[in-house]
């Protein structure tokens, strides 16, 4: 098979050093708009499989020659361009993948089915960490259980020295990151789909030492498409972010205060956005170098045979020194690169779906477990 991965950034260059070490992979082109990214991302991957490409994801020519060098895309640049990616793959008649993050994207793609289903091209948006194996983890959980009545799922990207004030580190986008904390949330409560405020809804949650008692809390995008697929099949259903004791306090009096707002202001005889000075503010004093970690936890809880029954996957998982894949490149990246092998092997069915209507979790899973990745699974009676 020949691959395209589409930007040669973190989340990019990952997914090409998973995809050339598979059997059945004869090419990766990796493709970005400044060729030395892509070569750089090439030469990251360790592999002659690896070839870097120049390709600007605005010009359409671009775009559909590296396409048609292809089995499956996997998008790992903005959301902004996912829409009219996806719509090109169609015309290309090429398998195509995106890490998301937007959820009007999301459904602008997922409006391409029927043109999709007539080409044999599969779409699935929103296949990175959160949104995008969670749903899978939950969905594997469901078939362990008869009935399922609440699913909890819960993630966050840390650094493994915290520094105060935040205690955090910047992991991915720092635009994606406030758009988590100020857009609405949509959960399923007591059997309805409802939205709710992000950054609020504070619990705390307990991982193994060095870790200890964690805070989560609401945050926008991570069940994705989940809360709609599953509406009618579980009372409950949300998704709550990961970050050491006191953070969410210190973001939300900042959001409530306007810092996090698009709407300028006047500061004497000059118009600024609040959110980007956020943003510069931000990049700045959260991108200090650092190990990082990812924490997971999706429950799923229902009956089995009459029992009440609690079924947990759960990962720890540290950045790789050796490879120098941090955690958040392999925990959002190898979901997306899995996913579209899995499109180009002819696991899927044609059309554009959510991952979780069309994506085998049982085998998902078990291709994650061959990357070496530190995900368990328990299945309990309370």
């Amino acid at each position: 098979m020949r691959m395209l991965v589409l930007g040669g950034g973190m989340m990019g260059r990952a997914a090409v050093y998973d995809m050339v070490r598979q059997d059945d992979v004869e090419k990766v082109i990796v493709a970005d708009v400044d060729r030395s990214v892509a070569e750089s991302a090439a030469e990251f991957a360790g592999s002659d499989k690896a070839v870097p490409h120049e390709v600007d994801v605005t010009n359409e020519e671009d775009v559909l020659g590296a396409m048609e060098m292809a089995d499956g895309v996997l998008s790992a640049v903005s959301y902004r361009f996912n829409l009219e990616l996806a719509r090109l793959a169609v015309q290309a008649e090429t398998h195509f993948c995106d890490l998301g993050g937007n959820n009007t994207v999301v459904d602008g793609e997922l409006a391409l089915h029927v043109e999709a289903e007539a080409k044999g091209v599969t779409i699935i948006p929103d296949c990175g960490l959160a949104p995008g194996m969670v749903s899978l983890l939950a969905m594997a959980g469901m078939k362990e259980l008869d009935v399922t009545k609440r699913i909890r799922m819960r993630v966050g990207g840390l650094p493994v020295h915290p520094k105060p004030p935040l205690d955090y580190m910047i992991v991915f986008s720092v635009h994606g990151l406030i758009n988590e904390y100020i857009e609405p949330c949509v959960v399923i409560r007591e059997g309805k789909i409802v939205t709710v405020d992000s950054l609020i809804d504070v619990e705390d949650i307990e991982f193994p030492e060095p870790f200890g008692t964690l805070e989560a809390f609401n945050t926008s995008g991570g069940s994705s498409t989940l809360p709609a697929s599953l509406l009618g099949k579980v009372e409950e259903l949300d998704y709550k972010t990961i970050r050491y004791p006191g953070h969410v306090a210190k973001i939300k009096a900042m959001v409530d205060i306007g810092l996090a707002s698009s709407s300028p202001v006047e500061i004497g005889d000059v118009s600024v956005a609040p959110r980007d000075v956020l943003e510069s503010c931000l990049l700045a004093s959260l991108s200090e170098p650092d190990e990082d970690l990812v924490l997971l936890r999706v429950t799923v809880e229902g009956t089995k045979d009459g029992h009440d029954t609690v079924v947990v996957y759960e990962m720890i998982d540290r950045m790789d020194t050796e490879t120098g894949l941090t955690a958040m490149m392999r925990g959002t990246s190898f979901p997306a690169s899995i996913i579209t092998l899995m499109m180009a092997r002819g696991q899927t069915k044609p059309g554009a779906y959510p991952q979780e209507l069309v994506v085998d979790s049982e085998l998902f899973i078990a291709e994650f477990l061959k990357r070496g990745m530190p995900l368990t699974t328990s299945v309990a009676t309370p």
